[in-house]
């Protein structure tokens, strides 16, 4: 028997069920993270998908599913575009408890090979999360975005200087 492609619908149906799950999820945060993040052509309507549609909802009912779920995306979606993600960026940063997940998705949006983020209104976003002012690599990601550094990568040795600069 040949089954047809699974609709869209139940795919990222299964995603979400996953990602809230209190159970380990790193293939399903790997798999969102190389198979459609990665991919400009699928990161916007997958980020949309397994987060940026539900965000409002996250941040009026944070549940521990959907606060799973929320952490578990942002942590992996360093290459989705920052035009994508800003907009969940700014709603998320009214629940403190996703600080850290946006924190997280900043740094990995500098380092990723296909990391895309605005060093202006990422250094802006960064100013207005509460972190612990001894966060790790928070002083050198501060660094490299007030330099005007877009990605690890388009910069090699910025982020070697931040930590000389941080130390």
């Amino acid at each position: 028997m040949r089954r047809g492609p699974c609709r869209p619908r139940c795919c990222w149906e299964g995603y979400r069920q996953r990602l809230e799950a209190d159970r380990d999820a790193e293939a399903v945060t790997y798999s969102l993270w190389v198979d459609w993040f990665e991919d400009h052509a699928t990161s916007a309507a997958a980020f949309a998908e397994v987060l940026g549609n539900d965000i409002d909802r996250v941040v009026a009912e944070p549940s521990a599913a959907l606060l799973r779920r929320a952490r578990r995306v942002l942590e992996c979606s360093g290459p989705v575009r920052w035009a994508v993600k800003e907009p969940t960026y700014r709603t998320a940063m009214r629940l403190p408890a996703l600080h850290p997940a946006v924190f997280c998705d900043i740094r990995a949006s500098f380092h990723d090979v296909y990391g895309d983020l605005e060093p202006a209104a990422a250094l802006n976003l960064l100013g207005r999360l509460d972190l612990p002012t001894d966060t790790r690599h928070l002083a050198e990601l501060r660094h490299v975005l007030a330099a005007g550094h877009r990605n690890h990568y388009r910069s090699p040795g910025a982020w070697d200087d931040a930590v000389r600069s941080c130390s």
